[in-house]
């Protein structure tokens, strides 16, 4: 086996002596290129993006921007990086370097002051400057319908691709504009042609060092087979969970396993009955796969953290965490979702609604993962997503509800409601889906139902909301549905 490497801004180098634990930021400022910045260790302020060549939905290549400060270098065996610096053109000797089209607008439009967060804001502003389908939206627009204001530029930049990047001195107005101004990429430009090419293919890593082990394997069955001989490995994709806990509360374990990158874990499926998700498959990648196919997703993705998390992270690893205020939970349930578990035995399909058993737990046993999620077919028409949390946007939930509701002739024939965040586990609100079915899609029913749902789960007192308040904002939640609907409809 190839002692790990990893090809930082076109130049080769081993991993090797980093600590399996060891993170792409640690990893890059150890080696000088101090452009990568910690802020927050935790993935929230983006001061760490750097580029990562993935598999591509509309070319062989995207560049996607990632937080530096979670991955493990060890992750990012045989891949290529590109950090702030690698975006310059170098010159000759004796010459300055050439700025990168980002570069040169952050700079001449006063999109930064201390620079701090500069670096990360130029590697995440690089990603969307290099994406396929960015100037198929020629003008300005907003898509309020779900609640997130996506902003395009007239370049077609989407705003929300800075989403997991903060700026606490410049101001996001000359950042904006800067956004909004660079135009698309050279025919010559070496990144844009590098799209044109496959990604480097995944490799099989087994990379030990003081006791400690980062392993990767080329197939599903090799995975579960290491599995069954180390249930107390930890299993890992985007890290965006597990690099928290490394960077804030020191975890270390003898063994982490990577499935990222399996290709049984990444197969998107769509067939006459149902849906099959790859649970390896990143958030950005379901969305951009999916293109609204599933409507309540493509509404719980633009507030599911930040895009540069969403890059990272996947349903797999949401669900595998066992939290009661994971966003996706909520909506998998109302759209009725199963898993596919899989152990060296074979496979089993669990209902999500079966699958929590208490705080942090499942029915998964151990060496058992998470293979996919599936959707049943055909979709509930009246869906809804809403989240209430302190911030609009990359916060964690105090109280999430999915809705999935039929309603023909006016009256519910089926509603599947999912609630995150008031219970020890996400959970279905069985009795307020019983008060609807059956029932006219009235002010009436609806208030009634309303009163039901403020009583389900057991919400808590804690410091991001009371338990009065997560009670109130599960009634309001569905008065909400009903006004939206009854607007869409008198429209």
């Amino acid at each position: 086996m190839v002692a790990p490497r990893i090809t930082i801004n076109g130049e080769e180098t081993p991993i090797s002596p980093a600590a399996p634990q060891t993170t792409v930021l640690d990893f890059l400022r150890e080696r000088g290129l101090t452009g990568t910045k910690e802020g927050c260790a935790e993935g929230e302020c983006g001061a760490c993006s750097v580029l990562v060549a993935r598999p591509g939905v509309n070319k062989p290549t995207d560049w996607v921007a990632v937080n530096a400060c979670l991955v493990p270098v060890a992750a990012l065996d045989g891949q290529e990086v590109i950090t702030s610096e690698g975006l310059a053109t170098v010159g000759e000797a004796g010459t300055a370097p050439t700025l990168h089209p980002v570069q040169e607008e952050m700079a001449v439009r006063g999109g930064s002051q201390c620079g701090y967060c500069t670096p990360g804001f130029v590697c995440s502003m690089a990603a969307e400057y290099y994406r396929p389908d960015r100037c198929a939206h020629p003008e300005p627009e907003s898509d309020p319908a779900d609640g997130t204001d996506h902003e395009h530029g007239p370049n077609g930049f989407d705003l929300h691709a800075l989403s997991g990047n903060l700026c606490r001195c410049t101001g996001y107005r000359p950042i904006r504009d800067a956004a909004f101004a660079v135009g698309e990429p050279a025919d010559e430009d070496p990144l844009a042609q590098r799209r044109e090419q496959a990604p480097p293919a995944p490799v099989a890593t087994e990379y030990v060092q003081d006791d400690s082990a980062f392993v990767r394997k080329n197939t599903l069955a090799e995975t579960l087979r290491l599995l069954r001989e180390r249930p107390d490995a930890v299993v890992v994709a985007g890290s965006t969970d597990y690099g928290v806990e490394v960077n804030i509360r020191s975890r270390r374990e003898d063994c982490v396993v990577a499935i990222d990158r399996l290709p049984e874990l990444r197969e998107l499926r769509v067939e006459s009955d149902h849906i099959e998700i790859g649970a390896a498959l990143t958030l950005t990648e379901i969305e951009r796969r999916l293109d609204g196919e599933v409507p309540l997703l493509a509404e719980l993705f633009p507030q599911f953290a930040s895009r540069l998390i969403r890059n990272g992270a996947t349903l797999g690893g949401n669900l595998g965490t066992g939290s009661p205020i994971g966003d996706s939970p909520p909506v998998l349930l109302a759209l009725e979702a199963s898993l596919v578990l899989a152990d060296a035995d074979g496979e089993r399909v669990v209902p999500l609604a079966e699958y929590f058993t208490g705080y942090r737990q499942s029915v998964r046993r151990p060496g058992e993962l998470i293979r996919a999620v599936r959707i049943p077919l055909p979709l509930s028409p009246v869906t809804a997503f809403h989240k209430i949390a302190k911030r609009r946007f990359d916060d964690i939930s105090s109280v999430a509800v999915g809705f999935a509701l039929d309603i023909e002739d006016g009256v519910v024939r089926k509603a599947r409601i999912g609630l995150g965040g008031v219970a020890a586990t996400p959970i279905r609100a069985l009795a307020t889906e019983a008060a609807l079915e059956g029932k006219p899609w009235s002010a009436e029913t609806v208030e009634a139902a309303a009163r039901v749902l403020r009583g389900e789960g057991t919400p808590m007192d804690d410091h991001r909301a009371s338990s009065l308040y997560r009670s109130a904002m599960l009634g309001q939640s569905l008065l909400k549905l009903h006004a939206q609907t009854t607007e869409a409809v008198s429209s």
